[in-house]
């Protein structure tokens, strides 16, 4: 069973905050509030998938930068 690695998904998180050219203490602002708003709606589930991780942490990031959450959400997708 594969266990959630929050640093991976922050690296990637800032990896697109810097292609968007998010300044960088913005950028780390809404990936914190974002995991953790993430997380704790997250909280109560049993299995999470990636596919809910994505949506929840892509919603919430939604609040913050939308042209973020897209990327985010559509991340290793052709576009």
């Amino acid at each position: 069973m594969q266990q959630l690695n929050i640093s991976q998904i922050k690296h990637e998180l800032k990896i697109d905050a810097h292609a968007l050219d998010i300044p960088t203490s913005s950028a780390n602002i809404f990936i914190d509030r974002t995991i953790t708003a993430a997380l704790k709606k997250l909280q109560n589930h049993s299995i999470i998938t990636e596919t809910d991780l994505r949506n929840a942490i892509s919603k919430e990031l939604r609040k913050y930068h939308s042209d973020f959450a897209y990327v985010y959400q559509n991340r290793d997708k052709i576009i």
